[in-house]
């Protein structure tokens, strides 16, 4: 009997929401314009997949403060036979004048507010985009607060539509094309955004109204701060228990101590052949950026009147071990040698 089910792949899936959205869409250009703000190491990957995925009848428009970046990216794309075309933005408003969609991967709350200023003032032109086509996609990690402020300034404007859509999965994610996406959004709006973030990403997560995918990324992000301690403890302590570190490593991921510091990124060497450990800590999740994470998880606890007893400790611990020029610029796991574990 033939059957009628297909499996279709994430990418495959993103293609055809993003093919159907434009087709029952009237509003919406053929030949779209899109904006990119943000050329760091998730950025830069995360644009990559973007213009790979894009018709050829699309342009893409790109924008960093660094220029290096900026004509790398252009001389990677020159060499594609296929996606969207680039081009270079000389500020953040050439990138999103006229941009149907515009996506955003910036450092900290400052540089969104900043870019976002200069967005939005004076009103960005509607002579090919109508405003209410207009999607602004902010991918940085930065608190709910601020967020939402942003968020506020262009509803207020009536320039279009703001969602977050933090991500999980770091620059071997980005450059895979595997990020998960945390999407604070209206229902309505997030078939939409789920279909543009399908093409740099695996996974989509409505966790609800905007501000709220980054809300879950700060919750998911300070338990794996908290977790990342506890496991460099773990293996330090029973490491010099006498206990045999794979053997430790084993024992605590077939039982009840079992996280994803300690299987997938565990932090003594020659446990997990794969894990930052193995390559002097190299790669990963950045020490200051797990410091940067906990402290707006914190800041945002804070606002919701969160009680958090680990919190400022933990701060506290990554602060510290940032500091040692053998831990500095290294993977967060790289804790387990500021503790002292043996190497």
């Amino acid at each position: 009997m033939r059957s009628n089910i297909r499996i279709v792949s994430p990418a495959g899936r993103a293609a055809l929401q993003y093919v159907q959205r434009r087709n029952f869409s009237s509003s919406l250009r053929c030949n779209a314009q899109w904006g990119f703000i943000g050329l760091g190491q998730m950025g830069y990957n995360m644009a990559r997949n973007l213009q790979a995925k894009l018709p050829s009848s699309d342009t893409l428009r790109v924008y960093d403060i660094n220029q290096e970046s900026l004509n790398r990216f252009v001389d990677e794309t020159k060499a594609l036979s296929k996606g969207a075309a680039v081009q270079l933005a000389s500020s953040v408003r050439e990138a999103a004048e006229d941009s149907e969609t515009t996506i955003t991967v910036l450092p900290e709350p400052s540089h969104v507010k900043k870019v976002f200023g200069e967005l939005l003032k004076p009103v960005l032109s509607t002579q090919r985009v109508a405003n209410p086509d207009r999607l602004f996609i902010d991918c940085s990690t930065i608190d709910p607060a601020s967020s939402r402020e942003v968020a506020s300034a262009v509803h207020s404007t009536n320039q279009g539509s703001f969602v977050d859509g933090p991500m999980s999965g770091g620059v071997v994610g980005a450059t895979a094309g595997t990020l998960t996406f945390m999407v604070g959004a209206p229902d309505s709006l997030f078939p939409r955004v789920e279909s543009i973030l399908l093409m740099m990403g695996k996974k989509s997560l409505h966790c609800g109204a905007q501000g709220a995918g980054l809300s879950g990324k700060l919750a998911n992000n300070y338990l794996l701060a908290i977790n990342n301690i506890a496991t460099a403890e773990a293996m330090n302590l029973g490491i010099k228990w006498g206990l045999d570190p794979k053997v430790l490593g084993n024992l605590i991921n077939i039982s009840t101590g079992k996280c994803w510091p300690s299987e997938v990124n565990n932090p003594v060497k020659g446990v997990v052949p794969a894990s930052p450990a193995n390559r002097d800590y190299s790669g990963g999740f950045g020490i200051g950026l797990m410091k940067k994470d906990l402290k707006l998880a914190i800041q945002a606890a804070g606002e919701a009147g969160a009680r958090l007893e680990l919190g400022d400790r933990a701060r506290e611990v990554y602060e510290s071990a940032e500091k040692r020029e053998d831990c500095k610029g290294r993977d967060f796991s790289v804790v387990y040698r500021y503790l002292g574990g043996k190497e």
